[in-house]
């Protein structure tokens, strides 16, 4: 890169911190014809194109590409992070035009207090086992023996946690509906419900694109709101009502997952393809009564001997 250009690069940088350079000194140099001597009074002032000698004339601060959004932010100001994130912030949830003028902050504080949540949600999003690629239709996409021993390893690491599971979410497609079935012969008498919302599809058009993945526009635009639907319909911090922490399993698919993690974690849901899951996978977020999400793991199958992992 030319020192030019460097310090272009470099002007523009400091400008998008709010310190505005306007000439960098690049080397002295030696007058000439008077150039260095007082200028009389009432002499002609230089064009303001024309660089003194020995300074190199930067960009002005509109001609620089825009920084980054973490450059623009003043120090202390938080980040990037999004209280209200899952619209459940407690001062989102009450109508301060309704304080009572007489009892002001008392009353204030006790509506606050009923809308804070007070326990932490644990979310098991489970990637489905490995299945047939080779079926047509989605009923015929069935998991393969491979997949069913994936799926009974799975289980059996998730009983062995020790925790009491609330319910199993999953995807109503049969590769989804059978890793279920396998995960629930070990964790007895925790419900299942299916849902349509955590079927597989394209949520986000992703950044840096490949090539050897592009659905249609058209798929992005269906499949997106409704992905995007299963996750402020399933992942956000726990209900006021709820007094104790609760434990779920999500078993789905690998996009749908690794939108869910992105957009939890307040990452450009875009760059949800650089992520890779296993079959079989578990990843766990943690929504803690504030609002905070943890990411406590990310498609683990440590679980699994080396020989059973697929990424299928």
């Amino acid at each position: 890169m030319s020192l030019r250009r460097a310090l272009a690069l470099a002007a523009c940088g400091l400008a998008g911190g709010s310190v505005l350079l306007s000439a960098v000194v690049v080397g002295k140099q030696p007058a000439r014809g008077g150039e260095g001597e007082p200028r009389p009074p009432g002499s002609a002032v230089p064009a303001a194109s024309a660089a003194p000698p020995g300074l190199l004339l930067l960009p002005p601060a509109a001609s620089c590409p825009p920084a980054a959004g973490w450059i623009e932010r003043p120090a202390g100001s938080g980040g990037y992070w999004d209280s209200n994130w899952d619209r459940r912030e407690p001062l989102a949830l009450i109508n301060l035009k309704k304080k009572n003028d007489e009892t002001g902050e008392e009353e204030l504080s006790s509506r606050l207090d009923h809308c804070k949540a007070k326990a932490t949600r644990h979310i098991f999003l489970i990637r489905h086992s490995q299945y047939n690629l080779d079926g047509r239709a989605d009923k015929d996409r069935t998991l393969t023996p491979l997949g069913r021993e994936q799926a009974e390893l799975t289980g059996h690491r998730l009983a062995s946690l020790g925790l009491k599971f609330d319910q199993i979410i999953h995807s109503s497609m049969t590769r989804a509906t059978e890793t279920t079935e396998i995960i629930s012969k070990h964790l007895p008498g925790v419900k299942k419900i299916s849902t349509d919302l955590l079927r597989e599809g394209a949520p986000i058009e992703p950044d840096p694109p490949v090539s050897h993945w592009k659905p249609e526009a058209v798929q992005y635009y269906e499949d997106g709101a409704r992905i995007e639907a299963a996750f402020r319909n399933f992942i956000h911090r726990a209900d006021a009502k709820q007094e104790e922490d609760s434990y779920e399993i999500f078993v789905c698919h690998a996009n749908v997952i690794r939108y869910i993690v992105c957009r939890a974690l307040q990452f450009p849901p875009e760059g949800w393809l650089r992520l890779s899951l296993n079959n079989g996978s578990i990843t766990h977020l943690v929504i803690r009564p504030n609002g905070r999400v943890a990411l406590r793991t990310l498609g683990d199958t440590g679980f699994m001997p080396p020989d059973k992992i697929t990424r299928t």
